[in-house]
């Protein structure tokens, strides 16, 4: 007897009018109906129940009027179990439904014009845009209207006069000289700086006689200027005396070994922040062996941390010994006193800003501004012209919005009046402003002028015959631009450098170890700058809390890794005692 077979898909009666596919029997069910169907068990052959054809008949009827009833046709019920069937049968089919969908998609947007298509818009990140002259058109109202605050009367909450000079003279004789140290230094007016007072500490810590340093012409600073012309020399030679032996040029005998020409001695080539143990080891020998060598470049050959002995001859060198030229010195006391007449209005007082925003600095930064086609081409000009191939090597990516985000970006003229405003300076405050000759000065001053009227410069102090001696020199013109910011009530700087490191080190060494100074974070200034709904009130509160965090650092010690020439305190300094503060100070 022929035993029923079951598909995969189950029968179409009943069950699948109900929507689901007939499960085969149970095997206790199969074995009773082939009981029933007295099939033999030895055999193992199934053979189908009495009537079995006519069930079959019965249910492939019932299924049909059931399809029928639908209003389907045999050949859509093929195709459906047929459908049905490989889809059970080979599951892998599932895999170009992906496949499928991306099809569909692609042809649905055929169908659409692109002028309908939503097009997605990034904003560029927060502090990445100049925007700060949209700033200013916005708030210049609210700022005109709020003029009622002084903050060089309610700026500062630490005075200096807690510590003193105390760089003790040296009352040791010498001993034989180990030879003679020349150096070239190399930079602007403060890197030479640097050189200069790191080769005094080299000279004495190796009991050398250290040669009038020479400084290199630079491509970018066109300076030709020698030691006496920056500097005060007999006074660099005197004051180093009983530490140092300094002389003007090479004794004869020594040159005639080398030809008198200074390109036949030995040249160190030193890494950069060097240890002094170096030279103890490695310079000292060769020195004593050709009593001459020459050191070139200088620049930071030393590094910032070295023995107390070292350290002290540093404080010598440049808090005491270096004194500018009388040429520069008697200028630069002139423009102070017209400085302080032309700042009656506030009892004398006057801030200083040191404004980096040359050609050269802007170009160096990489910086982009609102100058548009014209702005980029000259800017690549000046790099081309400075630094030959460093900004267009292969593979370097230059990125200005990161920069600006990173507060590495000079400040405008603008975004530096926009600043002191709103920590409460009034348009009434005297400020001299220090800087070379500003980028498109004729459009980024005005702004700055209208805010602050009363902005000097070296070049509206003085007379055009008084700036003559001096007008083709950037160290000379620079070194005025020093010493009138130093006698300032309150220094701003913008952008680091040598400059605003070695002024703000020597007005903590003149005032008692504080000096009043603004540093602004130029990374929260790039972000308030760049805020589109940003109130004045605001924006003032932001800034407030800015300058306040200046003022409350008070005297700053120096910490590893750090300059002693911008925190001479403990190394050049000395706290006093309560008996000597009590007596009348001079504190800035």
């Amino acid at each position: 007897m022929q035993v029923q077979t079951y598909s995969r898909l189950g029968s179409f009666g009943r069950a699948a009018a109900a929507g689901a596919p007939s499960p085969p029997p149970a095997p206790q069910a199969a074995a009773a109906s082939l009981q029933k169907g007295g099939g033999g068990g030895g055999s193992g052959r199934r053979t189908p129940a009495k009537g079995g054809s006519s069930a079959r008949g019965s249910s492939s009827g019932s299924a049909a009027a059931a399809w029928t009833g639908v209003g389907c046709g045999c050949a859509a019920r093929r195709a459906a179990r047929a459908v049905l069937a490989a889809l059970h049968r080979r599951q892998a089919v599932f895999l170009f439904a992906p496949l499928l969908y991306v099809s569909a998609m692609l042809l649905y947007m055929g169908s659409i014009p692109l002028d309908v298509v939503p097009r997605i818009i990034a904003r560029p990140a927060s502090g990445s845009v100049y925007r700060s002259p949209q700033l200013y058109a916005r708030l210049r109202a609210d700022m005109d209207a709020d003029n009622s605050t002084d903050a060089l009367a309610t700026l500062w909450r630490y005075k200096g006069g807690l510590w003193r000079p105390c760089i003790n003279n040296a009352t040791n004789s010498f001993p034989e000289s180990n030879g003679y140290i020349y150096i070239e230094a190399n930079g602007g007016l403060n890197q030479q700086r640097t050189s200069i007072c790191n080769a005094v500490a080299i000279a004495g810590f190796l009991n050398a006689t250290l040669v009038i340093p020479n400084f290199h012409f630079h491509s970018i600073w066109r300076d030709p200027s020698k030691f006496s012309d920056i500097y005060d020399e007999d006074h660099f030679v005197k004051r180093l005396q009983n530490d140092v032996r300094v002389v003007e040029k090479v004794p004869d005998f020594i040159m005639e070994r080398f030809g008198h020409n200074l390109s036949n001695v030995f040249n160190f080539k030193i890494k950069a922040w060097s240890p002094i143990q170096y030279y103890k080891d490695a310079v000292l020998p060769k020195l004593i062996e050709e009593r001459l060598i020459r050191i070139s470049p200088f620049a930071n050959r030393l590094s910032l941390d070295a023995p107390p002995a070292v350290q002290r001859l540093r404080c010598l060198a440049n808090f005491e010994a270096l004194k500018f030229s009388n040429p520069i010195a008697t200028l630069s006391e002139i423009l102070v006193t017209r400085m302080k007449e032309k700042s009656m209005a506030s009892n004398g007082k006057y801030i200083a800003v040191h404004l980096r925003f040359e050609e050269d600095m802007v170009a160096f930064s990489c910086c982009v501004y609102d100058g548009g086609d014209e702005e980029r081409k000259e800017m690549n000009a000046a790099r081309e012209i400075g630094w030959r191939g460093k900004f267009t090597k292969r593979g370097r990516v230059i990125r200005p919005g990161i920069i600006r985000m990173n507060g590495k970006c000079p400040l405008t003229p603008l975004e530096v009046g926009l600043m002191l405003h709103g920590m409460g300076f009034s348009n009434n405050t005297a400020i001299f402003l220090a800087s070379g000759k500003i980028y498109r000065a004729e459009k980024n001053m005005v702004p700055l002028l209208e805010m602050f009227p009363l902005l000097e410069t070296k070049e509206t102090l003085a007379s055009t015959e008084e700036l003559a001696p001096f007008k083709n020199f950037s160290s000379r013109m620079a070194a005025i631009d020093y010493s009138i910011c130093v006698h300032s009530d309150a220094f701003v700087t913008t952008q680091g450098g040598n400059f605003p490191h070695f002024l703000m080190g020597h007005r903590r060494y003149l005032y008692g170890g504080h000096s009043r100074t603004i540093k602004p974070d130029k990374r929260r200034l790039a972000i308030l700058f760049d805020n589109p709904r940003i109130g004045w009130k605001s924006l003032k509160r932001h800034l407030l809390n800015m300058r306040a965090h200046s003022d409350a650092k008070g005297v700053e010690m120096k910490r590893p890794n750090e300059s002693i020439y911008t925190f001479p305190c403990p190394n050049c300094m000395c706290r006093l005692n309560r008996t000597e503060h009590s007596k009348p100070n001079r504190t800035r």
